[in-house]
């Protein structure tokens, strides 16, 4: 999957502009309105990374307290960062984490085969819901994402405990933080289970297909190559999403053993192996579960791991 950032992004509202282009994609913290109407003219006119780069420090860096630029080319993705801006580049196989530094000119990084990209340049809790998808122009805003985190929904402006504004779209969304593609080709259904999951209610389920756990699981949030298996469980507070967790057999050097995964879940996911403390899942990477594992998704619901 392209993540070229001229094709459309989702955002949340905030103090900064964000400005999309064809072929690169700017964002300058509110000080920076003056830049805002030059650089616009140039992205929308289809300049690339460097000539955006340029324009951007043609002026020098000592007025220009921060900013982001991410272009892609030649399936790289390339990530210039100044100040207080976070990007997320999720790829198949990880998530890389490019953070500015306001004590250094700028961080830079290139990086291949990227599924999605987030840029965030306020924290997640200054607004807790998508505002809209833009596919070129300027807008204010506190983060973005490519591809857009939509839903695949036609009631005009409900929300669920997602924090996802729900409108009349029509394209498949994955919730904030969940790379598409990432570990998306696991083996289809094993000949025998390699582990089976103790479900809260004490019902177990074999994992020898991919298993998608949450509230209301849906397939369409994860390709597969053979048709999982969908595990509801009860959240009474809301605080599972409805597609949370895949567990699934693992492949390569996780052959014959379960494998999880967060699928980009609202409150996230917790792992306790065996002797070994607690560790939080990151949205879209895989880990290797043993057999006493037990996996936290909230609200009471524990999922406990055990030999087949």
């Amino acid at each position: 999957m392209s993540a070229a950032p001229g094709l459309a992004w989702s955002f949340r509202s905030g103090e900064w502009f964000g400005i999309f282009g064809p072929n690169a994609t700017v964002v300058l913290p509110p000080t920076e309105k003056d830049r805002v109407a030059r650089l616009w003219e140039l992205v929308d006119d289809g300049a690339g990374f460097d000539e955006t780069l340029d324009a951007l420090i043609s002026a020098g860096l000592r007025e220009l307290p921060g900013f982001v630029l991410v272009s892609e080319q030649h399936a790289e993705t390339r990530v210039v960062i100044r100040g207080a801006a976070r990007v997320h580049l999720a790829t198949r196989d990880e998530v890389v984490h490019v953070e500015g530094d306001e004590g250094t000119i700028w961080v830079e990084r290139s990086v291949s085969g990227v599924a999605r990209v987030r840029i965030e340049v306020t924290d997640e809790t200054d607004n807790d819901h998508l505002d809209g998808v833009i596919d070129g122009g300027l807008v204010r805003l506190g983060s973005a994402e490519h591809p857009p985190a939509l839903d695949e929904v036609s009631v005009p402006e409900s929300r669920d405990h997602d924090g996802l504004t729900r409108g009349p779209q029509t394209a498949p969304v994955d919730l904030l933080g969940l790379p598409p593609g990432i570990e998306s080709q696991p083996p289809p259904v094993t000949a025998r289970p390699v582990a089976r999951l103790l479900l809260p209610d004490g019902e177990t389920v074999d994992v020898d297909r991919s298993i998608l756990v949450g509230r209301a699981p849906e397939a369409s949030r994860i390709v597969t190559e053979g048709e999982p298996r969908l595990v509801a469980v009860a959240s009474p507070h809301q605080e599972v999403s409805s597609t949370h967790l895949e567990v699934r057999p693992g492949s390569g050097a996780d052959h014959g053993c379960a494998v999880a995964t967060d699928l980009g879940s609202t409150n996230g996911s917790v792992v306790v192996q065996p002797g070994l403390p607690p560790e939080d899942l990151r949205p879209g990477v895989t880990v290797q579960l043993v057999p006493g594992a037990v996996v936290d998704l909230g609200d009471g619901v524990s999922i406990e791991v055990i030999d087949a």
